[in-house]
């Protein structure tokens, strides 16, 4: 248990006085994180970020708490911003706050306010810098030139995040070394398979309390977060459908028992929508125009551009507020429509987020992820790198000791063999 230290720092909330009962959820996110924690009781005896100041941009829930307090007990000064409108846990920024702290996020910015936040985190100069999204780092490279030499690497924590990076690095405009954490195998088939999958499902319920036996779902995208939510809404009874534009990940969806077919066919099909594709415009007037009376529609991307809700408040004839983070729509006809969290990330927007024991991994990528960097950033290119296999190997490792499981270990004789290109049949 922590102990709240009240200290003057700077720092921008919705209110102090949530502190306690942000720092309760703090405590129970540590109790779900034995693999951070036990970085953490390490790193707080060898300071290997002793000296280093981190910049984070990244969704302030008691799990991110959880490694904010890591980086400072691993000797880093940290200043900290939300990376999402509506994701910040204002319990949460409060104990924060109040444990020195400086971190500037509330429930509910608007864009002004949401860069003025990111600005913020970066007046203190970082040497660091981590991100969801990578507004952080675009900050950075269009704003701040001067500021981006003073930098030695940056970490991504998400897909989408990484496809703007790679497409920065691509054009040559990365002017720093930025670590894939999302892309770890220890990040990315946990967090955004298992989190996406369950967190997501669980803010379409927080909302509507809608009943996923006997309902047909529509799952954009078929990568790793939509695999997650498709196969959780199929265990939980529903007739679900894929729509996809990569013919292999189409498959792949056929192959492992779900229908496949395009948005303007499942458009009429569907009882519940949800996009994971990280692109623009995969829902938009031409589908609404087809949908059922009762239609859902919510999205698990980065980004609030998937669903088109902008058409969506044009088409409508009226529109309310019939349940927190649920707006109905009504087209003429009198078909009803209901948006899920503003089109925002439903599971953040909706609901708490991926569960602490998921992000236990991802975040001890970020935290290992910020202390290679201080030791081998000068090694690498401007450009988007993977951390070492072995990394992601220790954190697996951790993760199944905490889990009581043992597995097997090659013998001698069986590295020899599966090293040994000679002996055959």
């Amino acid at each position: 248990m922590h102990c709240l230290v009240f200290k003057v720092t700077d720092y921008k909330i919705r209110d102090i006085k949530l502190a306690k009962q942000g720092r309760l959820k703090i405590d129970w996110a540590e109790s779900r994180m034995p693999v951070l924690m036990q970085l953490r009781r390490k790193f707080a005896k060898t300071k290997p970020l002793k000296g280093y100041r981190i910049a984070g941009c990244l969704h302030v829930t008691k799990e991110t708490a959880v490694l904010v307090e890591t980086f400072v007990e691993a000797g880093a000064e940290v200043s900290w911003s939300g990376c999402n409108p509506l994701s910040t846990q204002d319990d949460v920024a409060a104990a924060l706050a109040a444990n020195g702290i400086a971190v500037y996020a509330w429930h509910g910015l608007d864009s002004k306010e949401y860069y003025w936040c990111i600005e913020k985190t970066l007046e203190f100069k970082p040497q660091l810098t981590l991100d969801d999204g990578a507004d952080l780092i675009f900050t950075v490279h269009t704003k701040h030139p001067k500021l981006a030499k003073e930098v030695i690497g940056a970490a991504e924590e998400t897909t989408t995040g990484v496809h703007r990076l790679r497409a920065m690095a691509a054009d040559g405009k990365l002017l720093y070394p930025v670590l894939a954490v999302n892309d770890q195998q220890t990040k990315m088939e946990m967090d955004n398979v298992h989190g996406t999958g369950q967190s997501a499902l669980d803010g379409i319920l927080r909302a509507t309390n809608i009943l996923f036996a006997g309902s047909t779902v529509v799952v954009a995208g078929y990568g790793h977060c939509g695999r997650g939510v498709a196969h959780r809404a199929k265990g939980l009874g529903s007739d679900v459908i894929i729509t996809e534009i990569d013919s292999i990940a189409a498959l792949k969806a056929r192959m492992e028992g779900f229908r496949v077919m395009p948005m303007k066919d499942a458009a009429s099909e569907g009882d519940i929508f949800v996009t994971t594709t990280g692109c623009r415009d995969v829902l938009t007037t031409k589908h609404f125009s087809k949908m059922k009376d009762g239609a859902v529609l919510s999205n698990a991307g980065h980004f609030n551009v998937e669903v088109d809700v902008e058409g969506l408040e044009k088409m409508a004839k009226s529109h309310r507020v019939i349940r927190p983070n649920n707006r109905e729509f009504t087209l003429s006809g009198g078909k009803r429509i209901y948006l899920l969290g503003e089109g925002r990330l439903v599971n953040l927007a909706a609901a708490e987020g991926h569960p602490s024991s998921v992000m236990d991994m991802s975040f001890a990528n970020q935290l290992l992820g910020m202390i290679y960097l201080k030791d081998h950033a000068h090694e690498l290119s401007n450009d988007v790198h993977l951390l070492p296999r072995e990394i992601d190997e220790r954190i697996a490792s951790l993760k199944l000791a905490s889990m009581g499981i043992e597995i097997d270990k090659l013998t001698s004789a069986q590295k020899h063999y599966i090293s040994d290109y000679a002996e055959g049949t």
